[in-house]
Order: C-alpha cells, then structure tokens, then sequence
C-alpha cells in the first residue's frame, strides 16, 4: 500500500496553526507529515516561515505520526548544526524522523551573505555535506577542508540508528548523480513521463531506499474558488525549479509569477473541486511506484480539506 502523508507548508500558515493541522490530519487518517524548512515565504500573500526545527520537535511529541523535513546546509546552516539537529530528533523520536538534504534555494540561503554559486557548485557542495553529516551521524570526529570547512566536529548524542537522508530531485540527473549515497528519493509532482525518468534514474543510479513524491493540490468546493486558491497563494511556486533556485525575494517571485497564465499554474497544481478526480490523480501516482505520497492543499485554509479528504479520497487511494 502507499502511505499517503499531509504536508505541513510553513510559509503558508502560523507554527501553532500547522500544529494543530497536523493533529487534525492524524485524526483524519494520514499516515505521515513532512514540511520544508525555509527562512521566509515565496510571496507576501504565503505570509509566514515558521522555523521547522522547533516546530518538529512539538509535532513529533504531540502525534504519533512520521515527520520529514526538506532542508539544505552549507550555507545558513553548518553542516554540523545540520548533524547535531537531525540527530536529536532521531535521538527523542526513533524510527519516527528523516530528513531530505538538498543543494538549496537562494530566498533561504542570501542571508548567509555569501556569494549565490552556480547549480554545479552547489551540488558539489551537497556531495560534500552528504558525506560530512554521514561520518557524524556514524560518531566520527571529523576535519573537512573543502567547499565547507570542518574543524573537530563531533555531534555527542547521536541515535542508535542514525535517520534516514533522501535526496530532493527535480531532474533526472540529479536523481542519478547521488542516488547510490542517499537512503531514499523526494519529488514533486509533475506530468508522468517526468515523474518516471526521475524514478528511472534514482533505480538505474543505484537508489534503493524509499521513493516520496509531494503533490501540490487545490480543492474547494467550487472549480473556480480552487483555481482562485492556486492562483493567490501558489502562483510564485509554479515558475521553472531551474529560474526558482536562483531568485532571491519574495519580490522577485511576484514578479515572475505575474506572468504566468492559467495553463502554467495547473501543470503545478492539481486544481479541482471534485474529490473523485483528485483520486484519479493520486492512483496515478501511486502507479508509477511511489511508496509514499504527502499531499498539500495550497491554500491557507486546513480544515475542510483535511475533513474532506478524510472521508472522501483516503478511502479510495491504494
């Protein structure tokens, strides 16, 4: 079966409202939550960026549920602080906690005040401190001069099973390039024959571990309140992955989403008002292999979503 998760969107919505969201979503029947760790929102209309980190810490204590949380490091984070994060929560809440380490997006990272490097920098970056927050999570006392530097870096309370780290992957090449190095995979949704390359890639490059696929909906009850939701609050969110790593403010998004039309935001968003329909995407998702699948309403308003889906679309998801 695919687990079907909710996912907790921190630029969205206050860290006490996603709390009691995710309370709400158990109680409804998802499986699991994950959230994005960000600085700030895409746009003024999102409105919030609670720190995740925190957050996880109260969410994991106050449900039973599995958290993820899609972070970079490198930049504002240290990937030391990144082991040491990770490792407490593993420490508190065992087999209940994994986190998805990518190469990071400029609106979060500027504040660091460094130098916004190339895609290629980046990613080697990340190939770095995949390998630096592994030997920490292992107990190793660790020296790095590279692209980041470590001095004597130890993380004292490690868990017995260190968490799981996925790969966040838009592209074939990045789900191929370190697949062999992670324990599992996270994309978004997108049409299906994108969707299978990534898969393709992250297996042909070794992957084993668990695939995730986040799928960005709108449900209201009417069509065109639904498309409204997307349009207001996800517009900034359906630009290329390519132009959206490189903008640096909310301003910049706004912009470039001013420009886009109705067809654009839809291949982002699955926007309908009919449960039914949102089942039918779903199957097809799970279809192509996905063991877990997290969905999140893009608009800011939980509940009826929750409550809807609840009755009318995890009962009919395989």
């Amino acid at each position: 079966m695919t687990l079907i998760g909710f996912h907790a969107s921190h630029e969205q919505a206050s860290p006490s409202r996603l709390l009691e969201d995710v309370r709400l979503a158990e109680a409804a029947g998802f499986g699991a939550a994950m959230c994005s760790d960000h600085i700030e929102p895409w746009s003024h209309r999102q409105g919030h960026s609670g720190f995740a980190w925190s957050w996880l810490g109260a969410a994991l204590a106050t449900t039973d549920l599995r958290f993820g949380v899609v972070t970079a490091t490198g930049f504002r984070y240290h990937p030391v602080v990144t082991a040491q994060a990770t490792a407490t929560l593993a420490s508190m809440f065992p087999h209940r906690f994994w986190f998805a380490l990518g190469s990071g997006e400029h609106c979060n990272e500027r504040m660091s005040g460094v130098s916004w490097p190339p895609k290629e920098e980046r990613q080697q970056l990340l190939g770095e401190n995949l390998d630096i927050v592994r030997r920490l999570h292992a107990g190793e006392v660790v020296d790095h001069d590279g692209a980041v530097r470590v001095d004597r870096g130890r993380v004292w309370d490690r868990p017995e099973i260190p968490p799981e780290i996925l790969l966040p992957a838009l592209t074939p090449e990045t789900a191929g390039r370190f697949a062999d190095r992670v324990d599992g995979l996270v994309t978004v949704n997108a049409p299906l024959d994108d969707l299978r390359r990534i898969l393709g890639a992250y297996h042909d490059g070794g992957g084993r571990g668990r695939t995730v696929l986040q799928v960005h909906l709108s449900w209201a009850p009417t069509r065109e309140r639904a498309r409204e939701i997307a349009r207001e609050q996800w517009a900034t969110n359906a630009l290329p992955p390519e132009l959206m790593a490189e903008l640096a403010t909310a301003e910049e998004f706004e912009s470039h989403a001013a420009e886009l039309d109705d067809g654009d935001l839809e291949g982002a968003v699955i926007v309908s008002d009919d449960p039914a329909e949102h089942v039918d995407r779903l199957c097809e998702f799970a279809e192509l292999g996905f063991d877990e699948i997290y969905l999140h309403h893009v608009g800011p308003d939980q509940r009826p979503f929750i409550d809807t889906f609840g009755d009318t679309v995890l009962p009919y998801l395989p």
